[in-house]
Formats: structure tokens, sequence, C-alpha cells
């Protein structure tokens, strides 16, 4: 019973977290191990628990979507899918260890990014005496690059997506996150599809059907919780998640 509970805590906290501002996996998937599930089997079955909470606080953002500078939604959502079920596809046949210890670094630069992006992009900007923009070619590229790795772990992957943006195109966290919601369940969905047929996710269904129940709790009540807050808060509680997973991963490795 406590397992349950523990996993069912796990799946409240991590939908609002990726709700709020990322960092869910890291959450869900630690859960699970401890509940007796291996690494990849883990991973797999917090991807698929996780897609209710997303898809959920998806919909609650919908009136709140905004374009990522000049890229087309559809397009980049399409770029989500195609990564997502690119990577899941890696997940199955690779190892994870070389990528599991790159993955502190990955979040150390994504923590980095997102803290001073928007100051570099203004300086940048000053500099050149134009804005800072990526063309939609170059954010499409990215993205395919993060689905890619979402779809193959996952963890942070929405910090990393407002990194880019924010280096990229000087998008306001807070602004682009409504978008970074519907492009982590893009990319969950695909990878979803892909682990349901071909991997062992769902050899504990109890533990699955819990995290997801308190995952959609969680997103849903984060969802509504970050459309209240005040800009600048948004943008603290997304980095203090950053820079407290950064470390924690440290510690881990």
């Amino acid at each position: 019973m406590s397992e349950i509970l523990l996993v069912l805590l796990a799946g409240v906290a991590a939908g609002a977290l990726n709700a709020v501002g990322g960092g869910g996996t890291f959450v869900a998937l630690p859960a699970l191990v401890a509940a007796g599930l291996s690494p990849v089997t883990a991973n797999a079955s917090s991807t698929v628990a996780l897609v209710p909470g997303t898809v959920a606080s998806a919909w609650v953002y919908r009136r709140d979507l905004t374009p990522v500078g000049d890229t087309s939604t559809r397009s980049l959502t399409a770029v989500s899918v195609i990564g997502g079920l690119l990577g899941a596809g890696l997940l199955l046949v690779l190892p994870a260890v070389s990528f599991d210890a790159a993955l502190p670094w990955l979040l150390a630069f994504a923590t980095v990014v997102l803290a001073f992006g928007r100051r570099v992009s203004r300086a940048v900007s000053d500099a050149r005496g134009h804005a800072v923009g990526m063309s939609p070619r170059a954010v499409l590229l990215g993205q395919l690059l993060l689905a890619v790795y979402g779809g193959y772990f996952g963890g942070a992957v929405g910090i990393m997506m407002l990194a880019v943006w924010s280096i990229g195109l000087g998008l306001d966290t807070s602004v682009g996150n409504p978008m970074r919601v519907a492009q982590i369940a893009a990319i969950y969905l695909s990878a979803t599809g892909l682990f349901l047929f071909a991997s062992d996710a769902l050899s504990a269904p109890l533990l699955l059907t819990t995290m997801l129940v308190g995952a959609v709790a969680g997103g849903v009540a984060g969802a509504h919780v970050a459309r209240r807050l005040p800009a600048w808060l948004l943008r603290s509680v997304i980095l203090a998640t950053a820079v407290t997973m950064t470390v924690l991963y440290f510690l881990r490795g």
C-alpha cells in the first residue's frame, strides 16, 4: 500500500510540475523504480502515465497558445510527433548509459540559458541593431532534436524548449509555457503509441493506473494555478525547478 501511495503522490507532483514548469519525469521515474520496475520499463511507463495529465494541462491552456516566432503551430506539432516517435524507438533499441551521463550537463546548460537567455538576447539584439530571431527552419530543426530527446528520456525537455525559444527568439518563458505544454503532449502521445505496442510498459497495470490518475489531477490543478501566476513568479518557479533538477541529477550521477 505504501508503494501505491508513493506512486500516486509522485503522479500528482509530476503532473503539476509538467503543467507549471516542467520536470515531471524526474519525480515519476524514480517513484516507479522504487516501486520495483526496471529503469527502462519505468521510463516507458512514466511517459504513458503522464500523457493524460499533460493533455489535460494542454486543454486548460488551449486559449493561451502563442506561436513560436514565425513557425506555424501545426508544423511545430508535426515535428514534435515525429521526434517523439523516433526517440521512443531509440529507447527500445539503445542503451541509456551514455545519454544518462550527459543529462546533468544538458540540464545545466538549459538552466543557464533560462537564467540569462533573455538578457543575452537583448544584448545581442542591441549589438546587431535588430532583434534576434531563429528562422522557422531552425526552430523546427531544434524542436526535432528536442522531441527525439523527449521521446527517449523526457527529463526537462520542456525546460530545454523554453531555453531554446528564449535565447533564439527572445520569447518570454511565461508566454511560451502554454505552447511548451502542448508540444510535450504531442511528444508523449506519439511515444506512448510505440511504448504500448513494443515495450512492457503495461506489465504493472496497478502502478501505471495509479500514477495516471495522480498525474491527471496534478496536471489540471497545476495548469489552473500557472495561468493565475504573475509572469515574474512563473519564471521564478520554472527557473527554481530547473536549478533543483540540475543539482539533483549531478548528485545522483
